[in-house]
C-alpha cells in the first residue's frame, strides 16, 4: 500500500475521509460534500457518539451526484503529529480489507495542520497497511487487503520533504518486519546476510565475517552460541558514509542476531518456542535502520554490526558450565545457554570497537524475559554510562513513537557477575535480570566510549494490533534509531 499527496482528487471510484479535531465536527469544513450530506455526517457523528477523539471513526455512505462511496470521520484530538499517526492508521485498519482500493484524505476539515503531522499521517496508514502474506496459500478474498493507496489533500508546503523523509523510514521499517516475521528455517545467519544485499545498491558497504574468521579474532563468546547448530554464524556490518568521508568516526548500532533460540542445553519450555524466531530483532531494526538512513541519504556516518547465530542443542553445544574466551580477552563461566545474547553481543562489541574505534555505541537485543515482567509491551528498556546519550535516546523514542524507559546500572548490580573460577558469569541471580544482563555487556565497552544498551524484549512482536503495526511483527527500533541519528549526528 502506499501513500501520495495530490492537489485535487483522482478520477474514478474511492472513499473519502476527513480528518476531525476534539469537539469540531460541528464546526469542521467538510469540503466536497452537499449539504444534506454535511449533515447526515454531523448526525452520524453524534449517534456514535463521536467527539473527534484520536483514531476514532465513523462510516456512513453516501449516493449523491449518483456516485456510491464510503464517508468515514477520524479523529486526530488535539491534533499534534502523533495523533495525525494514530489517525492515518486507524483509517488503513478499518479500510484495509474492506473492498476500498483508494482513500481521499480531505486534511482541510482539521484545520491548520503542519508538515510534520500531514507526513505522520501518511506514515501511519502505511505502516498499518504492512502484511506478509507469503505464506497463505489459502487466504479467504474477504481478509485479502484491497486498499491500494491512500491520496491526502491539502497539505501544507514542506511535506514534501517531510514525507520523503518518513517514507524511507516506512521502508526500513518493513525490511525489519520482514526479517522478524521469516521463520527460521527461512532466515537464518547466512541468508540474513543474503536478505541485505540489495543494500549495496543504496550504497552501503557490506563486510561478511564467517566462522573460520572469527575464529581467528577470538570470537569465543559467539562461536560457543553457534556451535551447536548446523548453521553456521555470521557477524554481519553495515557500513552507511553519508558525509563522503569528512566524519572519520562512525556511529555504532549494534544488533543481536539470534535467528532462532530453543535455549540451547538449557533448553526452553516448548510452549511458545516458535516465538523464537524473533528473537534477532536487534540485527533485524539495525538492518533496517541503515536501510532507512541509507534511502534517505542521511549526512551522517553509521556502521551497524549483526551477531548472527543459531542457538540449537545437540551433541556439538555448549554447555552449562563451560568457559569460553572473548575477543576482548575476558573469560566466561557459561552458567546458562540460554542467556546466549549476551555472549553473542560481548563479540560483536568488542569488534566494533576494534574495527572502528566509535565514541558512540547503542545496542538492541530482545534480551531478557525479565524486561517484558517489567514493563511488559509498553516501552523498551533502556541502560547507559552516559546521562546525555541516554536523554537523547529517550527524547528520540518519544518522538518517533518507539518508546524507552530508564534503568539504573551499578557496581552493587555488577558484582553480582562475579564468578569463582572465570573473570565473570553469563548470568547473575534470579533478581534485577535485565539489569545484570546490561551490566555484562558494558564490561566490554571501552573507557571514554558513549554506550547505551536497549532491551527490546517486549516490543518486537506484538499479540494485538497497534497504532502503526497489526498482530505480528512491529518493527521497532528502525524509528527511534532513524531519529536518533538525525537529530544528533546530521550536519
Amino acid at each position: 500500500m502506499r501513500a501520495r499527496f495530490a492537489a485535487a482528487r483522482p478520477q474514478g471510484a474511492y472513499d473519502l475521509a476527513f480528518p476531525i479535531r476534539k469537539d469540531g465536527i460541528a464546526k469542521a469544513d467538510l469540503p466536497g460534500l452537499s449539504d444534506g450530506d454535511r449533515t447526515l455526517a454531523r448526525e452520524a457523528a453524534r449517534a456514535a457518539r463521536f467527539e473527534g477523539d484520536s483514531g476514532a471513526v465513523v462510516e456512513l455512505f453516501s449516493g449523491s451526484d449518483g456516485a456510491y462511496r464510503r464517508i468515514l470521520l477520524v479523529g486526530v484530538g488535539a491534533g499534534e503529529v502523533t495523533d495525525f499517526e494514530k489517525a492515518g492508521g486507524a483509517l488503513t485498519a478499518r479500510l484495509l480489507t474492506s473492498g476500498a482500493e483508494t482513500l481521499v484524505v480531505e486534511l482541510a476539515s482539521a484545520g491548520a495542520v503542519n508538515a510534520d503531522g500531514a507526513a505522520r499521517f501518511a506514515a501511519g496508514a502505511v505502516l498499518r497497511g504492512w502484511r506478509y502474506d507469503i505464506y497463505r496459500t489459502r487466504l479467504n478474498a474477504k481478509a485479502r487487503p484491497t486498499l491500494a493507496e491512500v491520496v491526502i489533500l491539502g497539505a501544507p508546503e514542506g511535506t514534501d520533504a517531510a514525507w520523503a523523509h518518513l517514507q524511507a523510514v516506512t521502508e526500513g521499517v518493513s525490511l525489519t518486519r520482514e526479517l522478524v516475521s521469516e521463520p527460521a528455517n527461512i532466515i537464518y545467519p547466512e541468508s540474513f546476510v543474503e536478505r541485505c544485499q540489495p543494500l549495496k545498491d543504496l550504497g552501503v558497504e557490506i563486510e561478511v565475517l564467517d566462522e573460520a574468521t572469527m575464529r581467528a579474532l577470538g570470537m569465543g563468546a559467539l562461536l560457543g552460541v553457534s556451535q551447536g547448530s548446523v548453521r553456521e554464524g555470521r557477524l554481519l556490518a553495515l557500513r552507511w558514509d553519508g558525509t563522503g568521508g569528512k566524519e572519520k568516526t562512525p556511529v555504532a548500532l549494534v544488533g543481536k542476531g539470534v535467528t532462532f533460540d530453543t535455549g540451547g542445553i538449557s533448553i526452553k519450555p516448548a510452549a511458545g518456542m516458535e516465538d523464537m524466531k524473533w528473537d534477532m530483532g536487534g540485527a533485524g531494526a539495525v538492518a533496517g535502520a541503515i536501510k532507512a538512513l541509507a534511502t534517505r541519504k542521511a549526512n551522517a556516518h553509521v556502521i551497524g554490526v549483526c551477531g548472527l547465530v543459531e542457538n540449537m542443542p545437540g551433541g556439538k553445544a555448549q554447555r552449562p558450565g563451560d568457559i569460553v574466551t572473548s575477543m576482548s580477552g575476558q573469560t566466561i563461566e557459561v552458567i546458562n545457554t540460554d542467556a546466549e545474547g549476551r555472549l553473542v553481543l560481548c563479540d560483536a562489541l568488542a569488534w566494533v570497537q576494534r574495527r572502528y574505534s566509535p565514541r558512540v555505541i547503542v545496542d538492541l537485543a530482545t534480551l531478557t524475559g525479565a524486561m517484558i515482567i517489567s514493563l511488559g509491551n509498553e516501552h523498551a528498556g533502556l541502560f547507559s554510562n552516559d546521562d546525555a546519550l541516554a536523554d537523547s535516546l529517550l527524547a528520540a523514542g518519544k518522538a518517533s513513537g518507539d518508546p524507552l524507559w530508564r534503568f539504573p546500572l551499578g557496581d552493587a548490580y555488577n558484582k553480582l557477575l562475579d564468578s569463582p573460577i572465570a573473570d565473570m558469569k553469563n548470568v547473575g541471580p534470579r533478581g534485577a535480570g535485565s539489569i545484570t544482563a546490561a551490566q555484562f555487556l558494558q564490561r566490554f565497552i571501552e573507557d571514554g566510549v558513549k554506550w547505551a544498551h536497549l532491551d527490546i524484549a517486549g516490543m518486537v512482536w506484538a499479540d494485538k494490533p497497534g497504532v502503526a503495526w497489526d498482530k505480528g511483527a512491529t518493527g521497532f527500533g528502525v524509528r527511534l534509531l532513524d531519529r536518533f541519528i538525525a537529530d544528533n549526528f546530521e550536519r
